[in-house]
């Protein structure tokens, strides 16, 4: 017998996720026009009022209707809205939908509305069975496909006016573009296992999980970008029948093929379709809208090859932050043929006719696109397309076999600084190469150690100021944050300021500032959240997006003490001129305190600060294929009064001998590598490195011991 009061929380739990999966389509449609929503024909597209009625129909025809009593809304619906279920009858075919012209826009939402309100009384009785269960899990994870293939639906629609029309004012994303990284990363192959296990939700075509052996292999660490595809493009890409599958190439023939689908060369250069209209493309964005014959044959001009999906997924599993845009950016083609997994077995009903069916002559993308709903992909996840179509959000990663160095200029930033760094005589790397997703992770560990003072006390400080600084800000002013990390402490600042317009967190991890910039436009919807992949010692002004409100910096963490004394007075010229006249710019130090205290603060006895300096080294023989030995080099924290700095050091255990490429670094035992400095304050030192930089110190407040400070400061 179920527990009541646990039955009740799933009733609530279910119903709360049906309305927040089922709000997003709602969302993208308003704004939209009748006409935007309804008139077209196309031959792969379908129009948004249809996809409106379509995701209703799916929970009417696969839950509500499975009680034998039901009465349906309305019967003629069901040719309409029904897609591809050969036994549910008849129904328009894709070209024909939006030849209809009833029901009304109007009419298919109070269809809408009625279903949403049949479901959620149909949830408070509670789901029947483990396939009614299934069933609406797939109803929702239906909702989210339509979602995205909205967006793609109406981008088809806007390209095809001569006006080229925009449907939004900004894209609709749910993440930003990661930064290149650059280069390869090479994987050892062996017997992996692909597939979704049984636990959670996916689809039945990601079923069984089952094994696989790979060949070594390696992936590109980036996306195939716009500039590689003009490159393409200007070799005679689209020309030279060499590159081409046989049905490729009469593709290409036959429809005229000469870039990716919606591009247009301009006098000024090639401009692209987009749902905020017609734009110049942006050479540095990862390609869009090609097929998998394009995708194919630009691999074949690279000299390289698609990766196989199981090849994509290993990566996704074992390291998915090797590379950038791995997800949520476009889905990517993949060498393999959308086929079943040996023992498959399609969902029971009439939802068998969901996925299986459609095995044959597609092929298998992976990923994820900047239009999936956050949370619908998963490593497991096969999106299926004809080898032709452009119209996805579809883009390239490539392959290649066994192992590949790449000393062109990979990782040029990363890479440099490991070679001048330890070329020194006294090595020494920048902090910021910390912070990958792993780094990122770490430190959020150390923030919450017992011996790690200053988060807590930097934020217990923010807490009693914010309210009265906030009050200089002004209506509409753009809060920028300098290396955002976590974001945890901007909410204290975002909650004293309920009048900000935008949001701007800057920082040099794609993962945590994506999962940053999610986390609180979830909890501030109503605030612009405008992210900017950046070093923040090389400053670039807010998005214009962020409207003309007062700028005000925000730089906590004492992260000020980890650069050089010339660094931090470069540094706040620079956002000084970035944010403007009559910008503010709140400042958090670290004080100097007793080297007990800080010397704690810097080697906990768990020893996550060490493995947080050692994933440098973790790091570099990741991205850039050096051979550091981790686990040979010690951790070591000291405080050095001279300079006023705590200071971070990896010494070498023994002799050894590090290489990167043809590049041999070596190592005495017992030499260092310096990897972070920090320095510690008093008003004094502030007052006068604000002054350096062309800052005012407006305010000046200290919290209790062990003591940090937060500076105001006025431009």
């Amino acid at each position: 017998m179920s527990h009541p009061l646990r039955a009740s929380r799933i009733v609530e739990q279910d119903a709360a996720v049906y309305r927040r999966v089922r709000s997003r389509l709602r969302r993208l449609a308003e704004g939209l026009t009748a006409e935007d929503l309804a008139a077209q024909s196309m031959p792969e597209a379908s129009p948004g009022k249809w996809h409106l009625g379509h995701v209703s129909w799916f929970f009417e025809a696969m839950i509500l209707a499975r009680r034998l009593d039901y009465v349906p809304v309305d019967e003629r619906l069901n040719r309409l809205f029904n897609s591809y279920y050969e036994a549910l009858g008849e129904r328009v075919e894709r070209a024909e939908r939006g030849l209809m012209t009833r029901p009304s826009l109007d009419q298919v939402i109070a269809y809408r509305d009625e279903i949403d309100r049949r479901m959620e009384a149909r949830l408070a009785e509670g789901l029947e069975d483990d396939l009614e269960r299934y069933l609406f899990d797939l109803g929702l994870h239906h909702e989210q496909q339509h979602q995205e293939l909205f967006l793609m639906d109406m981008l088809n629609l806007m390209s095809r006016s001569p006006l080229d029309p925009a449907a939004y004012a900004v894209e609709p994303r749910e993440s930003v573009v990661e930064a290149c990284r650059g280069g390869w990363v090479s994987f050892e192959g062996g017997l992996s296992e692909i597939g979704a296990g049984e636990g959670g939700f996916a689809f039945d075509n990601e079923r069984p999980a089952h094994k696989v052996w790979l060949e070594p292999f390696s992936l590109a660490a980036d996306l195939v970008t716009n500039a590689d595809w003009i490159e393409f493009i200007d070799d005679g890409g689209y020309r030279r029948a060499e590159f081409w599958l046989a049905d490729g190439w009469a593709r290409v023939k036959a429809e005229g093929w000469t870039a990716p689908l919606y591009w247009r060369e301009e006098v000024a250069g090639w401009s692209a379709m987009s749902l905020s209209g017609r734009r110049p493309v942006d050479p540095a964005a990862p390609v869009r809208h090609v097929s998998f014959y394009e995708a194919d044959a630009f691999a074949r001009w690279s000299g390289r090859r698609l990766p196989t999906e199981a090849e994509w997924e290993h990566v996704a599993r074992t390291d998915a932050g090797a590379l950038s845009n791995l997800t949520g950016e476009v889905w990517q083609w993949t060498a393999s043929a959308y086929a079943p997994y040996p023992g498959f077995r399609p969902t029971e009903g009439t939802a068998a006719e969901y996925n299986g069916k459609f095995m044959a002559n597609q092929m298998v993308l992976r990923g994820g696109a900047f239009a999936t709903p956050e949370g619908h992909a998963r490593p497991s996840y096969r999106n299926f397309y004809y080898p032709h179509q452009r119209w996805m959000f579809a883009g390239v990663r490539l392959a290649t076999d066994g192992a590949q160095i790449e000393d062109e200029g990979a990782h040029d930033a990363f890479r440099q600084d490991m070679i001048d760094g330890l070329s020194r005589r006294v090595k020494a790397l920048p902090p910021k190469w910390f912070y990958d997703a792993e780094g990122s992770r770490l430190f959020e560990e150390i923030t919450r150690l017992p011996e790690y003072y200053p988060t807590r006390q930097e934020a217990a400080l923010l807490r009693r100021v914010a309210p009265e600084w906030a009050a200089w800000f002004g209506a509409g002013a753009v809060l920028v944050e300098l290396g955002s990390g976590a974001s945890e402490k901007t909410r204290i600042v975002l909650d004293a300021a309920t009048a900000l317009a935008a949001y701007v967190p800057i920082d040099i991890s794609p993962t945590a500032l994506n999962e940053a910039a999610l986390r609180i436009r979830a909890a501030y919807p109503g605030l612009k959240v405008l992210p900017v992949v950046g070093d923040f010692e090389h400053l670039t002004p807010p998005p214009a997006e962020a409207g003309p409100g007062r700028r005000i910096g925000f730089f906590p963490g004492s992260t000020i003490g980890n650069l050089t004394p010339e660094a931090a007075v470069a540094l706040l010229r620079s956002a000084r001129a970035v944010l403007g006249e009559g910008s503010l710019f709140i400042l958090g130090v670290d004080l100097v305190k007793s080297p007990e205290i800080l010397v704690a603060a810097y080697d906990d006895a768990q020893g996550v600060t060490a493995a947080f300096n050692r994933n440098l080294l973790v790091r570099a023989n990741r991205e850039l294929g050096m051979d550091f030995e981790p686990e040979a080099f010690a951790h070591v924290a000291v405080w050095n009064p001279e300079h006023s700095r705590m200071e971070m050091h990896l010494k070498a255990t023994r002799p050894m001998t590090v290489h990167l490429g043809k590049l041999a670094f070596r190592f005495n035992g017992g030499e260092t590598v310096h990897t972070e400095s920090s320095r510690k304050f008093d008003q004094a030192s502030v007052a006068a490195l604000a002054q350096a930089a062309g800052w005012e110190l407006e305010a000046f407040e200290v919290g209790p011991d062990p003591a940090v400070g937060l500076a105001l400061l006025t431009a």
